[in-house]
């Protein structure tokens, strides 16, 4: 979906196809006419935009096969979908009954990183709209913390340099300018705004940025005004912005509590825990050791697990969607869009308790649409008109 900020800047909202697990052309192909175009139609929108998540595998296959890129462009136009950016953090395996840890591999130390990402700014390139200004391509946050020595940083910096290089050459080749945004996460070499400053200030302002998770800043404890003019300062751009919830428990010594978070505690992905009494921010790294005993309980937590937009959990549990509220006012309610693509980024659908996952195609669409159509009001509270467009415009 499209929107007009009051500047004139053309926001886009889509959601991220990391939630669904396929890994090949065909896989990828099939989730538009299974999910993506029955979300649109359910919302009534004449575009939906669509953030792909495309697998090292599929990247492989449509660098080597222009007809490969142009059926897939081909298919998204066909059913009213738009792609101006693509998930390149995880590099495949994302829906493995275990991922955890493996998420950060390849990290920005091996060169393999650097390729993956360069080839999904080609195929970005070639599936813009003619009338997108630019893409964005996401990406971690550098590595895992551990470890990190001093060699690392530099054999990273330097390929944060390649990239720049090469983004830039994309550009004079194609006439189409592509971003990549560094995703800050917990745990991670930059886990909030305060470390992407240091490790990522002095990079090509131009093409390189930060990508914004609101369910990352709000585990971190950050105050969204404040870490966007540490951002300015620090003269990185937001590329890019994922909407998303973290679940949070104010009373986690609560009996009800912890037996609420132990229903999320669950095997395939890492759920960083944080609390935050009087400011300091101290944390485990997975919800289960937090349960363990690894975590003060005398002040509230929040939990990396990307909760529905929409839906609050049953008390007394709560999510952080108040917080995401907070920073889409500070990214896009003042006189400037501070970004211009937005994507909603709840993978964790399959993985939520029992009771609240939904067990069938329809019910992930009914999800998807849900979350969208929550985003969709936000904007609208903040002034941002939907623009509507003609299956015509849409054709490229």
């Amino acid at each position: 979906m499209r929107f007009r900020h009051t500047d004139g800047t053309t926001v886009h909202l889509a959601y991220c196809s990391n939630v669904h697990q396929a890994e090949d052309l065909d896989g990828v192909i099939a989730q538009l006419a299974s999910h993506a175009e029955p979300v649109r139609e359910s919302l009534g929108a004449d575009l939906l935009g669509i953030g792909l998540w495309l697998a090292r595998d599929v990247v492989t296959e449509l660098s080597a096969r222009p007809d490969a890129v142009h059926r897939l462009r081909t298919e998204l136009t066909a059913r009213g979908l738009e792609t101006v950016t693509l998930n390149a953090f995880p590099y495949g395996g994302f829906h493995r009954e275990v991922v955890k840890k493996d998420v950060y591999l390849p990290d920005w130390t091996d060169p393999a990183r650097l390729h993956y990402t360069v080839d999904c700014a080609r195929v970005l390139a070639g599936l813009l709209p003619d009338d997108a200004r630019r893409g964005s391509v996401s990406t971690l946050p550098l590595a895992w913390r551990t470890p990190w020595p001093p060699a690392a940083r530099d054999t990273a910096r330097r390929a944060l340099d390649q990239l720049a290089a090469e983004l830039a050459e994309l550009e004079r080749d194609t006439g189409r300018m592509i971003r990549v945004g560094f995703e800050p996460e917990p745990g991670c070499v930059v886990e909030n705004t305060v470390q992407a400053a240091r490790e990522l200030g002095g990079l090509d302002p131009e093409r390189l940025g930060i990508c914004l998770d609101t369910c990352h800043l709000a585990v971190q404890f950050e105050e969204p005004a404040q870490a966007l003019r540490r951002l300015a300062d620090a003269d990185l751009p937001v590329v890019k912005v994922q909407a998303s919830s973290a679940l949070q428990a104010d009373d986690p010594a609560d009996p009800a509590a912890r037996r609420a978070l132990a229903r999320f505690a669950e095997p395939r992905f890492l759920h960083q825990t944080r609390t935050a009494p009087g400011g300091a921010v101290t944390g485990v790294d997975d919800l289960p050791d937090a349960l363990a005993g690894g975590l003060d309980p005398a002040s509230a937590w929040r939990v990396h697990f990307h909760a529905p937009l929409h839906a609050e959990p049953e008390p007394p549990l709560r999510t952080t969607a108040a917080e995401l509220t907070t920073a889409l006012g500070e990214l896009l309610g003042g006189p400037h869009a501070v970004c211009d693509h937005v994507e909603v980024e709840t993978y964790t659908w399959s993985v939520l308790p029992e009771h609240l996952r939904p067990h069938d195609r329809s019910g992930l669409v009914v999800g998807l649409a849900a979350e969208l159509a929550w985003t969709r009001d936000r904007f609208e509270e903040l002034g941002l008109l939907p623009q509507s467009l003609t299956r015509k415009e849409t054709v490229s």
